[in-house]
């Protein structure tokens, strides 16, 4: 059963339904779902579907024909193979589809273009002179990122400005990842996120009718199973000095976010090096770089600001505990690993994507207006405020999780994720409202709580600040 990806489907059939040809580009990091949310979007139509494989050109060009002449074209009478790729992309407009839209689908395209480099300039050519004029749709998709951002959708390249629509996909939200797992709990639902993401790939290699516990021994800590290998495999597929990536990976999963102490703990020689090897991992969206939320263009554009994460979910996941038990894992310690590594850190391992979550709730929440205020800017703050110390406050560096900023910035609304066994406290609301005690002087001031095991009665009876409270448990959230 096909799950979630309603926004991609929509502006796939939006633009099929348009009127004249279509060169549509979309691409994404592998395992994303961008083949079966193609698939899904074709069945029903006439259509071509044509996935490109790693090998010469000639042999490309050879499969790619026999595609085209299943569909009884008009060059079949004289020809049992198309001699170049000018006459191939030409048939495609000759496809006996009536009055439907020509629809052809070129998945893995850098790999066509890996092969021949004039295929492009053909493409161009022909679409400037015949397609787009034509009742055509060609969908190109890639999983090679940097391919199809820094050199196919470039100003250089003969496809530049070409294109009638141009869709990254991204992981999949938490609220389409919990129709995976309908009869979960909202404790686990939020667990199994923080573990695999919005990764379909990975979301389908649980079985929905196992407990969390028994899905996480079969499905990545045993042999064999396809998450077993998942990490090693797309790290070996994509890059080199796998052992390198796996040093500087590791180490920002064990919660080194800035590039010196990345460095030092990956054991690599320079901050440069290691730049270098963080940026091929953003590439991949195997790690981000965050700012904090009142960050400027320009400190944004600063190499050495930010901080850095882990962005897929179960990369954080095989790191914080595979990757350091894989001796055990090796000699089939499942149960051991599980119970002695995993069981007592899951929670305090799920409150991160908690956060995650609990963004993706307030982006509903400003959607249907259920905001106080109109936000501008929406993430993680940190810096230097006013801290709590016991009664006393002082100065120090610290982070706010959440921190939605108006327009104006005259309002603001500070968000705090509890995912925890005890109830949100008083003494935990009092430190979160300590902080930006200076911006309060002049702007209006919103909180709104997150917690997994609700609120202790003083926060309840909203007596403890003049600022109103908005507060979430796990039912309002999942």
């Amino acid at each position: 059963m096909f799950i979630g990806r309603e926004k991609e489907l929509k502006f796939l059939e939006d633009k099929y339904n348009e009127t004249g040809g279509q060169l549509i580009v979309l691409y994404g990091r592998r395992r994303i779902g961008k083949t079966e949310t193609l698939k899904e979007f074709c069945k029903g139509k006439q259509h071509i579907y044509f996935s490109c494989r790693e090998c010469t050109d000639k042999l490309q060009l050879k499969n790619f024909s026999e595609q085209l002449f299943k569909e009884n074209i008009s060059a079949k009478q004289y020809i049992n193979e198309f001699q170049d790729w000018e006459g191939a992309f030409k048939s495609v407009a000759d496809l006996p589809y009536g009055d439907s839209k020509r629809l052809i689908v070129i998945d893995e395209f850098p790999y066509m273009c890996k092969e021949n480099e004039s295929i492009p300039s053909i493409l161009q050519n022909l679409w400037d002179n015949a397609l787009k004029n034509s009742n055509v749709m060609i969908i190109l998709c890639g999983s090679a990122m940097s391919f199809i951002e820094k050199e196919l959708l470039a100003e250089k390249n003969p496809l530049y400005g070409r294109a009638t629509g141009i869709y990254k996909m991204q992981e999949m939200g938490f609220y389409d990842v919990v129709k995976f797992f309908p009869n979960y709990s909202n404790e686990d639902k939020v667990i199994v996120y923080s573990i695999l993401g919005g990764i379909p790939h990975y979301l389908r290699q649980f079985n929905p009718d196992l407990s969390l516990e028994k899905n996480i021994k079969k499905n990545i800590l045993t042999k064999g199973s396809v998450l077993y290998s998942e990490v090693e495999f797309l790290l070996r597929q994509e890059l080199r000095e796998t052992n390198v990536y796996n040093s500087i990976v590791q180490a920002v999963a064990l919660g080194n976010t800035k590039l010196n102490d990345i460095s030092q703990k990956a054991l690599v020689e320079d901050n440069p090096k290691t730049s270098v090897y963080l940026k091929n991992l953003i590439e991949l969206g195997i790690i981000k770089k965050e700012f904090s939320v009142d960050t400027s263009v320009k400190e944004n554009a600063n190499r050495n600001r930010g901080t850095y994460r882990i962005a897929d979910n179960f990369f954080r996941f095989w790191y914080a505990f595979a990757f350091t038990n894989l001796s055990a894992l090796e000699t089939d310690d499942v149960d051991g690993v599980y119970e002695y590594s995993i069981k007592p850190n899951l929670e305090r391992f799920a409150s991160f994507a908690f956060e995650d979550v609990c963004k993706e709730f307030v982006i509903r929440q400003q959607k249907a207006n259920k905001l106080p205020f109109r936000y501008n800017k929406l993430g993680k703050w940190w810096g230097k405020t006013t801290v709590r110390r016991g009664e006393d406050t002082e100065i120090a560096e610290t982070e706010i999780d959440l921190l939605a900023i108006s327009d104006t910035e005259k309002k603001y609304l500070v968000g705090e994720c509890k995912f925890k066994k005890s109830p949100f406290s008083y003494a935990e609301f009092l430190d979160t409202e300590a902080k930006l005690a200076k911006e309060k002087e002049e702007n209006e001031f919103y909180y709104i709580l997150f917690s997994k095991s609700g609120f202790d009665e003083k926060i309840q009876l909203q007596t403890v600040t003049k600022a109103p409270i908005l507060m979430c448990d796990l039912n309002d959230i999942v």
